[in-house]
């Protein structure tokens, strides 16, 4: 829904009724929306999510995810009017940050839900899914716009703000019957509630089996030793220890979105336009481009199976940086029509490109990076950061792309083709694989300092103790070793419990072990033992 939402103003600058109502006459008597207005809409909506984004990590820890999503678009069912009714550009910019706020709440909510909701195996599909739904909102969006755009008067552009209403009440319904995350009521301290929400995400034959009590066991387990490790739930927390290298690679993992060319699908209509394609044949592209971001994201299931996020992100960053090159040297070499469709063709090259590998791995790698305490904090700011270039870049390509400005058209690509080398040498240096790796494991492996290269070579599990004082019910969590590391005690700290209504999950010790390395690096372990 917030990718249909989202792109229909970025659509709406290539229709001429909204160019004379909302556009001023340029030099040669036609109507344009300036790259002043369209940098200033384009800004305050961003504005807006970046308030929407602060206001879920804290009312998610209140209320849940579910509640906090329901919420969001109730308030955006009120605020839709502001656009739909706007006859200045002064109401349309105020309606641009008021929809922002709710969309700022889905932009991270839905995607530490879906990290949140399934297993291991099936975690990289369903958060990729999220950019499956982004591409199936902008291109109902953009065949919308199309399909209004010979319509009278003004309804080509309130059609496509009116249709968001549409929406509302279908997904409001959906959610309503949805499980609340167990890793959310964990951290609430409902260990039965997570329980039985977490039977609702199973097959029956697996929620009838005790292993759903050692699955919430570990959620608990986990936890425990994040709070044992960070303590705090707060965003400053985000900044501290090994959740400051955490933060650092979600955000720039989200970053490389929009610094490596993902900001020229945005203004894609708007950019095959001044390339040299009539409108028409600039909706048709758009429409192209989306349906190819669908296909793409649907081969990355395919990819990630057999790839790691690291290996994909690479790849994509690489391809995608030598598709800008040639959008801007075609547009040097190439004259007219020639030049807008071959520069509308890499355009579609790089969206299916992009939507194989950066787009949709983005949102496997910010909810896995992540701690599970700070998860829905970590992912916030991150897409603050996201949000903030994104002003720089709707601030830079209105300019780069508008006739009444500096008029580059296709040559803008050189821009985002220089950011994108930057952050490919980054992605080799800081990005670690987190393919088929636990929450746990992860905790481990950043608790080590292992190096982003040696991700996918190093090994991280828990050892099994098999002293009966310590082990009851298959939970036992003693230890924990690394590859080339042994572990010792070095402290003991004080027993507590977590009960559930049928027995209660007993904290037996607070372990604190010190790996053998070189480095004298000390972490922290939970004991836990299912009565």
């Amino acid at each position: 829904m917030e990718g249909f939402d989202m792109i229909i103003l970025n659509s709406l600058y290539v229709l001429p009724s909204f160019q004379r109502q909302f556009g001023t006459l340029n030099s040669r008597g036609s109507y344009v929306i300036p790259a002043k207005s369209q940098m200033m809409l384009s800004n305050l909506t961003l504005v807006g999510q970046i308030l929407g984004l602060l206001l879920s990590g804290y009312v998610v820890e209140k209320i849940g995810y579910k509640y906090t999503l329901i919420a969001g678009l109730v308030v955006l069912a009120g605020t839709i009017a502001a656009p739909f009714c706007a006859k200045n550009m002064l109401t349309l910019a105020i309606g641009q940050i008021l929809c922002g706020v709710p969309w700022g709440v889905f932009q991270t909510t839905t995607t530490t839900y879906a990290s949140e909701v399934t297993p291991l195996q099936l975690r990289p599909f369903l958060t990729t899914y999220v950019n499956f739904c982004w591409c199936l909102g902008q291109l109902i969006s953009s065949l919308v716009v199309k399909h209004v755009a010979k319509l009278p008067g003004s309804l080509p552009y309130k059609v496509p703000f009116a249709s968001q209403w549409i929406w509302i009440v279908p997904v409001i319904s959906a959610i309503f019957f949805a499980p609340e995350s167990p890793w959310w009521l964990i951290r609430q301290g409902r260990m039965e509630d997570a329980r039985r929400h977490l039977m609702r995400l199973t097959t029956r034959h697996y929620s009838d089996h005790s292993n759903t009590k050692a699955a919430v066991n570990m959620m608990f387990y986990t936890n425990e030793l994040e709070k044992s490790q960070s303590g705090g739930i707060d965003y400053l927390d985000c900044f501290k220890g090994t959740d400051l290298r955490r933060t650092e690679i979600s955000c720039n993992v989200w970053a490389i979105q929009i610094v490596s060319g993902g900001s020229l699908m945005g203004y894609s209509a708007y950019f095959y336009q001044r390339a040299g394609l009539s409108t028409s044949n600039a909706f048709s592209f758009q429409a192209a481009q989306f349906a190819l971001g669908m296909l793409g994201t649907m081969f990355s299931w395919f990819l990630m199976r057999r790839f790691g996020r690291r290996t994909l992100y690479l790849f994509g960053q690489a391809a995608g940086l030598i598709l800008l090159l040639g959008m801007g040297i075609s547009s040097i070499f190439l004259r007219g029509s020639t030049s807008g469709w071959t520069a509308g063709s890499l355009l579609l090259a790089f969206t299916f490109v992009y939507d194989a590998t950066v787009g949709p791995v983005c949102y496997t790698l910010v909810a896995e990076v992540s701690s599970t305490r700070l998860r829905n904090k970590t992912i916030v700011l991150a897409r603050i950061w996201y949000n903030i270039l994104g002003i720089a870049a709707g601030s830079l390509t209105p300019q780069m792309l508008n006739p009444d400005a500096w008029n580059w058209a296709g040559k803008a690509a050189f821009v985002y083709a220089f950011t994108a080398l930057i952050m490919l040498v980054w992605t080799y240096y800081r990005l670690p694989e987190t393919k088929d790796r636990s929450f746990t494991e992860l905790d481990v492996l950043f608790d080590d300092k292992v190096r982003a290269r040696d991700f996918d070579l190093a090994s991280a599990h828990l050892a099994s103790n098999s002293d009966p004082a310590t082990s009851r019910g298959g939970i036992s969590l003693p230890t924990r070793r690394t590859e080339n590391n042994s572990s010792h005690v070095q402290s003991i700290k004080g027993p507590g419990k977590t009960k559930f209504e049928d027995g209660e999950v007993r904290v037996e010790q607070v372990v604190t072990v010190v790996s053998e390395r070189q480095e004298g690096r000390a972490s922290t372990e939970v004991l836990i033992d299912k009565k």
